[in-house]
């Protein structure tokens, strides 16, 4: 399974925070997510104890792609 891992820097730039999402199309391009990126961190809705907008300030993004290896079942 592959997740987009989006980071972000909070609204002081001391932390950075993932925002993954999974079953995305792995065929988006740099300007579609950046878009996205971008009015994610406009909504301002993600918001910490002391009031500090934690995704607001887009940083990178990465396909993660995940393999398992089963042991016993």
């Amino acid at each position: 399974m592959k997740q987009l891992d989006m980071v972000f820097g909070s609204q002081s730039g001391k932390t950075k925070s993932h925002f993954r999402l999974n079953y995305v199309n792995d065929n988006l391009d740099k300007d579609v997510i950046q878009k996205a990126m971008a009015d994610l961190a406009e909504l301002g809705i993600f918001i910490n104890k002391t009031g500090e907008q934690i995704y607001s300030n887009p940083i990178s993004a990465k396909y993660v792609e995940t393999a398992e290896t089963p042991i016993f079942e």
